[in-house]
């Protein structure tokens, strides 16, 4: 994998890409941020050697480089699943790559179903902690030690500085904002009633696809990383509706200026 993460950011660097302070992992529906980025550099995913390709439709599949609140910033406008096929070191890939190119803090953002059923639709949940459902580890790999300890300390996965800001930020800016634990599933269907039932018993307040491995493999790397959640539909067993793909965009349309808010301005006091 050594060899792999030099091929991609040799290929990056010959084209433009420099050093960036803060990676930024754009989730599904949440792309208009980079009305606001100044792009110095830009490739799609399956230009650069070694990295997976997007298959998601509404997955652009870009890397881009450039300046965002005064600060040098690397994007993946798209990320991977594994419910695309891939696997977790494939999903994760991207975040080695961010980490070689210079990066020092992570910031996430994703889609996901409300359990907490005091959190509506459209709004944004910041991830306090998370429960690992998705059946293995990014870091379950031979080798893996010669790219970080290999038992990573899981006990604050999201950095308490970045998160306190976040907070500030949203009150500042009269912006409601939950705080709570993020389930990562497999997907891509989403869940029954009874697993619904069952993640609000083992505590989550949202659940997503997303996220967790990208987190792990940033706290395996030393990288303090942050993570937005914005809730796109209300998992309520009891009165469970059939949700559309189109439904979830666009609540995730209705919440992305507020997370822009977020991100930008924690970017800008960093």
């Amino acid at each position: 994998m050594t060899r792999q993460i030099e091929e991609a950011v040799t290929f990056l660097e010959e084209r433009g890409f420099g050093v960036p302070e803060i990676g930024i992992i754009l989730g599904t529906g949440l792309g208009k941020i980079l009305e606001y980025v100044d792009v110095e550099a830009e490739m799609s995913y399956n230009h650069i050697p070694n990295f997976p390709t997007a298959t998601v439709e509404f997955h652009t599949g870009k890397l881009i480089y450039g300046e965002l609140g005064g600060k040098k910033v690397i994007l993946m406008q798209g990320r991977f699943h594994i419910y695309e096929g891939y696997s977790l070191q494939d999903v994760t890939f991207p975040v080695r790559v961010m980490h070689r190119l210079g990066i020092k803090r992570l910031l996430v953002s994703n889609a996901s179903g409300a359990i907490n059923l005091n959190f509506n639709k459209g709004e944004i949940m910041l991830i306090d902690d998370h429960i690992n459902l998705q059946g293995s580890s990014p870091l379950a790999f031979r080798g893996v030690e010669k790219l970080g300890e290999r038992f990573v300390d899981m006990s604050a996965p999201y950095d308490k500085e970045m998160n306190q800001l976040i907070e500030e930020i949203a009150i500042n800016y009269d912006i409601k904002l939950h705080k709570g634990v993020y389930a990562s599933v497999v997907g891509p269907q989403l869940e029954t009633r009874a697993e619904y039932r069952y993640l609000k018993i083992i505590g989550a307040d949202a659940v997503g696809m997303s996220t967790v491995p990208e987190v792990i493999v940033a706290n395996h790397l030393g990288i303090p990383v942050s993570a937005l959640s914005v809730l796109t539909d209300e998992c309520d067993p009891d009165h469970l509706e059939p949700v559309e793909i189109v439904d979830i965009l666009a609540m995730a349309a209705k919440a992305e200026p507020d997370m822009i808010t977020l991100f930008t301005e924690l970017i800008r006091s960093l």
